[in-house]
Protein backbone atom coordinates (compact mmCIF):
# COMPACT_ATOMS: atom_id res chain seq x y z
CA UNK A 1 0.00 0.00 0.00
CA UNK A 2 1.73 2.73 -1.68
CA UNK A 3 0.46 6.21 0.16
CA UNK A 4 0.62 8.39 -2.35
CA UNK A 5 -0.37 5.82 -5.21
CA UNK A 6 -4.64 5.54 -4.04
CA UNK A 7 -4.46 2.77 -6.66
CA UNK A 8 -3.05 -0.15 -4.15
CA UNK A 9 -4.57 0.76 -1.70
CA UNK A 10 -6.96 -1.80 0.41
CA UNK A 11 -10.09 -1.71 1.17
CA UNK A 12 -10.96 0.57 3.97
CA UNK A 13 -11.58 -1.03 7.61
CA UNK A 14 -14.24 1.92 8.54
CA UNK A 15 -15.22 5.28 7.28
CA UNK A 16 -16.98 8.19 7.99
CA UNK A 17 -18.04 11.22 5.87
CA UNK A 18 -18.77 14.59 7.70
CA UNK A 19 -20.72 16.12 5.84
CA UNK A 20 -21.19 19.71 6.33
CA UNK A 21 -18.75 21.17 9.02
CA UNK A 22 -18.78 24.95 9.13
CA UNK A 23 -15.05 25.57 8.34
CA UNK A 24 -13.84 22.70 6.61
CA UNK A 25 -16.87 21.62 4.61
CA UNK A 26 -17.59 18.44 3.77
CA UNK A 27 -14.81 15.64 5.40
CA UNK A 28 -14.18 11.77 4.55
CA UNK A 29 -12.17 10.22 6.97
CA UNK A 30 -11.25 6.03 6.37
CA UNK A 31 -9.08 4.06 8.32
CA UNK A 32 -7.02 0.78 7.78
CA UNK A 33 -6.80 -1.33 10.95
CA UNK A 34 -3.78 -3.76 12.04
CA UNK A 35 -1.49 -2.95 8.86
CA UNK A 36 2.47 -3.28 9.50
CA UNK A 37 5.26 -2.09 7.63
CA UNK A 38 7.80 -4.68 5.29
CA UNK A 39 10.75 -4.65 7.76
CA UNK A 40 8.47 -4.79 11.18
CA UNK A 41 6.12 -7.36 10.46
CA UNK A 42 5.08 -8.03 14.47
CA UNK A 43 4.28 -4.05 14.77
CA UNK A 44 0.35 -3.37 14.22
CA UNK A 45 -0.23 0.13 12.83
CA UNK A 46 -3.32 1.87 11.82
CA UNK A 47 -3.66 4.45 9.35
CA UNK A 48 -5.99 7.13 9.22
CA UNK A 49 -6.75 9.25 6.07
CA UNK A 50 -8.47 12.61 6.71
CA UNK A 51 -9.83 14.32 2.81
CA UNK A 52 -11.56 17.42 2.56
CA UNK A 53 -13.38 17.38 -0.55
CA UNK A 54 -13.96 21.09 -1.23
CA UNK A 55 -11.03 22.16 -2.90
CA UNK A 56 -9.42 25.25 -2.55
CA UNK A 57 -10.10 28.46 -3.76
CA UNK A 58 -7.65 27.91 -6.23
CA UNK A 59 -9.56 25.13 -7.59
CA UNK A 60 -6.62 22.68 -6.24
CA UNK A 61 -7.76 20.16 -3.64
CA UNK A 62 -6.39 20.09 -0.32
CA UNK A 63 -3.43 17.48 0.92
CA UNK A 64 -4.77 15.20 2.41
CA UNK A 65 -3.20 14.10 6.37
CA UNK A 66 -1.83 10.51 7.10
CA UNK A 67 -2.55 9.65 10.51
CA UNK A 68 -0.83 6.73 12.15
CA UNK A 69 -1.44 4.98 15.75
CA UNK A 70 -0.05 2.68 17.35
CA UNK A 71 -1.53 1.15 20.33
CA UNK A 72 -3.38 -1.21 22.10
CA UNK A 73 -6.89 -0.36 21.03
CA UNK A 74 -8.23 1.26 18.20
CA UNK A 75 -9.29 5.12 17.44
CA UNK A 76 -12.93 5.60 17.28
CA UNK A 77 -13.04 8.00 13.77
CA UNK A 78 -15.78 10.26 15.54
CA UNK A 79 -12.98 11.62 18.01
CA UNK A 80 -10.12 11.23 15.90
CA UNK A 81 -10.79 13.59 12.36
CA UNK A 82 -10.68 16.57 14.29
CA UNK A 83 -7.31 15.82 14.07
CA UNK A 84 -6.56 17.79 11.25
CA UNK A 85 -7.38 20.81 12.37
CA UNK A 86 -4.26 20.36 14.32
CA UNK A 87 -2.29 19.84 11.41
CA UNK A 88 -0.56 23.29 10.96
CA UNK A 89 1.35 22.47 14.42
CA UNK A 90 2.40 19.29 13.40
CA UNK A 91 3.37 20.81 9.81
CA UNK A 92 5.97 22.91 12.31
CA UNK A 93 7.29 20.46 14.35
CA UNK A 94 8.54 18.44 11.63
CA UNK A 95 10.13 22.06 10.06
CA UNK A 96 11.40 22.56 13.58
CA UNK A 97 12.92 19.00 13.79
CA UNK A 98 15.07 20.21 10.81
CA UNK A 99 15.89 23.42 11.53
CA UNK A 100 17.19 21.97 15.12
CA UNK A 101 18.99 19.21 12.86
CA UNK A 102 17.18 16.45 14.52
CA UNK A 103 19.05 14.47 12.49
CA UNK A 104 22.31 15.51 12.40
CA UNK A 105 24.26 14.16 14.71
CA UNK A 106 25.70 10.36 14.05
CA UNK A 107 24.50 8.54 17.48
CA UNK A 108 26.30 5.05 17.62
CA UNK A 109 23.67 3.30 20.17
CA UNK A 110 20.06 3.34 20.50
CA UNK A 111 19.86 4.61 23.85
CA UNK A 112 21.78 7.87 22.10
CA UNK A 113 19.38 8.15 19.62
CA UNK A 114 16.98 7.74 22.25
CA UNK A 115 18.13 10.43 24.47
CA UNK A 116 18.55 12.65 21.47
CA UNK A 117 15.07 12.21 20.62
CA UNK A 118 13.54 12.95 24.26
CA UNK A 119 15.40 16.43 23.70
CA UNK A 120 13.65 17.42 21.10
CA UNK A 121 10.19 18.25 22.58
CA UNK A 122 12.11 20.21 25.10
CA UNK A 123 13.66 21.90 22.90
CA UNK A 124 10.31 22.95 21.09
CA UNK A 125 8.90 23.79 24.14
CA UNK A 126 11.36 26.11 25.25
CA UNK A 127 10.77 27.72 22.03
CA UNK A 128 6.88 27.51 22.46
CA UNK A 129 7.41 28.95 26.05
CA UNK A 130 9.74 31.67 24.59
CA UNK A 131 7.66 33.06 22.08
CA UNK A 132 6.75 35.97 24.19
CA UNK A 133 10.17 36.77 25.89
CA UNK A 134 12.21 37.46 22.76
CA UNK A 135 12.20 40.24 20.24
CA UNK A 136 12.06 39.42 16.44
CA UNK A 137 14.94 39.63 14.42
CA UNK A 138 13.24 39.93 11.20
CA UNK A 139 15.85 39.27 8.52
CA UNK A 140 15.70 42.02 5.25
CA UNK A 141 13.42 39.68 3.04
CA UNK A 142 10.75 38.41 6.03
CA UNK A 143 8.22 39.66 6.61
CA UNK A 144 7.00 41.19 9.91
CA UNK A 145 4.50 38.72 11.87
CA UNK A 146 1.82 38.75 14.79
CA UNK A 147 2.67 35.86 16.42
CA UNK A 148 5.95 34.18 15.62
CA UNK A 149 6.36 30.79 14.35
CA UNK A 150 8.98 28.02 15.94
CA UNK A 151 11.74 29.19 13.18
CA UNK A 152 11.20 32.29 13.90
CA UNK A 153 11.41 32.02 17.71
CA UNK A 154 14.80 29.87 17.27
CA UNK A 155 16.32 32.69 14.75
CA UNK A 156 15.27 35.40 17.41
CA UNK A 157 16.76 33.51 20.69
CA UNK A 158 19.96 35.33 20.54
CA UNK A 159 18.23 38.21 22.49
CA UNK A 160 17.02 36.19 25.23
CA UNK A 161 20.27 34.69 25.87
CA UNK A 162 22.22 38.35 25.79
CA UNK A 163 18.80 39.01 28.43
CA UNK A 164 20.02 35.89 30.67
CA UNK A 165 23.32 35.93 30.59
CA UNK A 166 25.78 33.11 31.93
CA UNK A 167 26.43 31.54 35.01
CA UNK A 168 29.95 30.99 34.41
CA UNK A 169 32.70 32.75 35.25
CA UNK A 170 34.67 34.69 32.75
CA UNK A 171 37.83 32.08 31.72
CA UNK A 172 40.99 32.78 32.84
CA UNK A 173 43.94 33.82 30.54
CA UNK A 174 46.34 30.72 30.01
CA UNK A 175 50.43 31.52 29.44
CA UNK A 176 52.04 35.05 29.06
CA UNK A 177 49.76 38.46 28.21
Amino acid sequence: MRLNDPNTWLQADTAIEIDEHPDLGKVRVRQWIDLHFYRAPGQKVNLILVERMKPMSNGQPFPPLWLAWVGERTLPLETVWFKYLRRFGVDHWYRAKQRLHWTLPNLRTPEQSERWSDLMPLMSWQLWLARDLVVENVLPWQSGNISLTPGRVAQSMFSLLVDIGTPTKIPKHRGNI
